[in-house]
């Protein structure tokens, strides 16, 4: 029956992944039901992820706080003046804006406000807009696991605990490695294809005028009263989060006996920090659920509940028998759980999801932290399938048609730097991660 209701599973996390968006988690459910119709048996309160669930909600909520209040506007403002300072280096710098805003705010579609900044400078300064918005979609989406507040980095903090693991420790590996494999992933980006000016498509929609003029559009923008201190209390927020993970984690022990977990801290200073928010900047609180990072945070929760419970109710049924399959080889070649991560991203369209999904199993089937950390920026391949939002968004916005899909469905500006850039940070966690956790 495993092989049964293993392509029960694939049927429907492909079925999901067809559908887009909310779909895999709707998928997810349907899944549930039906292998649970099919003799599996399944415990909501092991199965579902509740905890990244309840981590997500919160967060999105301080941060969709923040995007009414104008301080997300703001953020842009700032990325947009330092791009516009620096154009000729913005296949480098664009990266290096949407990795500090991911980091920040701990989710990736703070891109998207940056992304039609990205294609206007390079246009003006004849730079192939492909170079940087690829990367710069790529660094959106790595810098997840270098977020102290994002679900993924969270969900890790959970599965790494048992094995002796702090918030603090996962934070000192993916921060810095991460960030030199984008570094290396805009390298490459910026040899990429044809100078504009020789790229036959562009000319052609030059030509026959589907490529619009550009405007310095920072110039006449005023921040909302409310920006600055909006900002100000999300930074802080951040950083009482961080710094109470940290002082209660095990390997710190300066709160020797915390009031609640790093996961609970989080969830009850956001929201604190949303409440603060609506307060100093006063803003009805009704206008939060309608912003755009509210819908996808709750999108992504949605997603994380029917995946999640899809693939944990299917491996806790099966445990012993993969165990008995997959231990030996996954340990003799612990760099095949990167392998798998990278395949399986695309598909689950969360990285919390795929954390979640499959880093408890790695655990169980023996597999060291080291190996774990080292696999984790694997979960951030969204760009391998061109059909998660920002990358759409990427190639809709690019007006000149250099960000373009090539031949077959991998074939597109996305695949190459992307690839580069987790390669580069999964070896260079393999040789950090031991030295930070002292194995």
């Amino acid at each position: 029956m495993l092989w049964f209701h293993l392509c029960l599973l694939i049927i429907f996390v492909v079925i999901g992944s067809r559908i887009g968006g909310i779909g895999i988690g709707l998928a997810g459910g349907a899944g549930v039901l039906v292998l649970a119709a099919t003799g599996l048996h399944t415990d909501v309160t092991k199965d579902v992820p509740w905890g990244v669930i309840g981590i997500i909600m919160p967060v999105i909520c301080a941060i969709a706080a923040l995007q009414v209040a104008g301080g997300m506007d703001y953020l842009v403002h700032l990325t947009e003046i330092l791009l516009r300072k620096h154009p000729r280096h913005i296949t480098y710098l664009a990266p290096f804006v949407t990795f500090m805003l991911t980091v920040l705010c701990g989710t990736g579609h703070t891109a998207y406000s940056v992304l039609p900044v990205i294609v206007d400078v390079s246009k003006e300064n004849g730079i192939r807009p492909s170079r940087p918005l690829s990367i710069a979609v790529v660094a959106s989406q790595l810098a997840i696991v270098a977020s102290p507040i994002s679900a993924a980095t969270v969900a890790m903090v959970a599965i790494l605990s048992p094995l002796n693991v702090g918030y603090l420790q996962i934070l000192a590996v993916t921060i810095p490695t991460v960030f030199i494999g984008c570094a290396v992933g805009a390298f490459v980006a910026a040899r990429q294809g044809k100078e504009l000016a020789d790229d036959p498509i562009y000319q052609k929609r030059l030509a026959d005028g589907l490529v619009a003029q550009s405007a310095a559009s920072h110039e006449g923008y005023k921040p909302k009263a409310s920006a600055v201190p909006s900002l100000i209390v999300f930074v802080v927020a951040l950083v009482i989060a961080v710094a109470y993970a940290t002082s209660a984690s095990k390997q710190i022990g300066l709160i020797a006996h915390p009031p609640m977990d790093a996961s609970a801290a989080i969830m009850v200073i956001m929201l604190s920090c949303a409440a603060i928010i609506c307060f100093v900047a006063k803003i009805p609180a009704q206008s939060i659920p309608d912003q755009s990072t509210f819908k996808a945070g709750m999108t992504a929760s949605i997603c994380i509940l029917g995946v999640a419970w899809l693939g944990n109710m299917f491996v806790n049924n099966y445990m012993d028998v993969i165990k008995n399959a997959g231990a030996d080889v996954l340990q003799q070649s612990p760099w095949l759980l990167a392998i798998i991560l990278y395949f399986a991203s695309p598909l689950l369209f969360s990285h919390a999801a795929t954390t979640v999904a499959f880093m408890p199993v790695a655990v169980k089937l023996g597999l060291s932290a080291v190996t774990l950390l080292a696999c984790y920026p694997a979960v951030s391949n969204y760009y391998l399938l061109p059909n998660y939002p920002t990358t759409v968004a990427a190639m809709e916005m690019d007006d000149t048609g250099s960000t373009r899909l090539g031949k077959t469905v991998i074939s597109h500006p996305f695949v190459v730097p992307g690839t580069v850039a987790i390669v580069v940070a999964v070896l260079l966690n393999f040789a950090w991660a031991p030295v930070v956790l002292g194995m």
